[in-house]
């Protein structure tokens, strides 16, 4: 026998029985969150030129997609809407564009090579797969 789960049901606040501390402690986590992918762009446009030994060894490149997917859970635990989790997203693909323009004086953060790209595609891929398999999982079950 099995036991059927409501996922639409409403989930009981953790920070107590007041519906005005949860209600207000939501925006400010969203907001939280889209500043933590700024500074996460921040860190890994950083450390995307590091090597090891004399070889080029981007792993921020890499770790930008696990770290997107996981502010992207963040905003999930906050709001069950899609329109919401693309807000960390694309405050990072904005730091994104940012970093790849030119500055001032004419410099640029990043440089035009393979391991920019690893970048961009290693922060966008993997949490735009996530919410391609969030919103059509009703169309896989039905099979």
């Amino acid at each position: 026998m099995r036991a059927a789960v409501d996922d639409h049901a409403p989930v009981a606040s953790t920070y107590g029985d007041s519906p005005s501390a949860s209600a207000a402690l939501g925006p400010l986590i969203l907001v939280i969150l889209v500043i933590d992918a700024f500074i996460t762009l921040a860190l890994e446009v950083l450390y995307l030129p590091t090597y090891l030994g004399g070889t080029a060894f981007p792993l921020a490149g890499l770790l930008a997609g696990v770290v997107n997917l996981l502010l992207m859970l963040g905003v999930r635990a906050v709001s069950q809407r899609v329109a919401v989790m693309f807000l960390p997203l694309a405050a990072w693909t904005f730091g994104f564009l940012i970093c790849a323009s030119t500055g001032p004086g004419g410099d640029i953060m990043l440089a035009s090579d393979w391991r920019t790209v690893l970048l961009l595609f290693g922060g966008l891929v993997p949490p735009l797969v996530y919410i391609y398999v969030r919103v059509n999982s009703g169309l896989f079950s039905r099979r």
